[in-house]
């Protein structure tokens, strides 16, 4: 339920007061490390950072436009893959910012970068945690959207986005088979 009331806040107040960005852009979405985000250790739980992390993208194609577009469209994102690596912890009460921006495009999917930051003594940015996201878009009616169709209906300039070589690999390394497998033949 928190994450529910995260994401209206975000929705409602937070995203809609951000400055509009271009396709390229990078949404810096603010949160703050509430007790209902700790686990036992009492530090951010991992799980969190993945939730928190769907409420950032939000924000960004809020603000970026595509939101309107997937309206329109009648189009929505789901993430078929993500990966994250932790460097630091986020602790009780601790500010904290996202970077979310969108990397390029594979043969089916969109790709991701969410960067979890926080100022070191310095004052200088510190990237706490980051994340690399694939996500697809499907029709309400049923099917996938074809990555030309999404390019061409955002405006997208492909040229400008460039996705690793190595986040690609990841892609294709990760995805499931697109047919059913049975579970059990998996592990045999």
């Amino acid at each position: 339920m928190h994450m529910f009331f995260r994401t209206l806040w975000h929705q409602w107040f937070v995203g809609r007061r951000g400055s509009k960005l271009g396709f390229e852009g990078v949404a810096r979405s603010r949160f703050r490390v509430w007790p209902t985000d700790l686990d036992i250790l009492r530090h951010m739980n991992n799980g969190k950072y993945l939730s928190i992390m769907d409420v950032a993208r939000f924000d960004l194609i809020q603000r970026n436009g595509v939101w309107e577009l997937f309206a329109r469209e009648r189009w929505y994102p789901v993430v078929v893959g993500q990966t994250i690596s932790y460097r630091k912890s986020l602790n009780p009460w601790q500010r904290f910012w996202i970077e979310s921006r969108i990397l390029g495009f594979d043969d089916q999917a969109v790709y991701m970068e969410q960067r979890f930051v926080r100022p070191d003594a310095q004052r200088r940015p510190d990237i706490h945690a980051r994340a690399v996201v694939r996500a697809r878009i499907l029709r309400r009616s049923g099917g996938v959207v074809p990555v030309a169709e999404v390019i061409a209906k955002s405006g997208a300039d492909p040229s400008r986005l460039v996705v690793p070589d190595e986040v690609l690999e990841w892609g294709r390394s990760t995805r499931l088979p697109s047919t059913r497998v049975d579970a059990i033949s998996i592990w045999e």
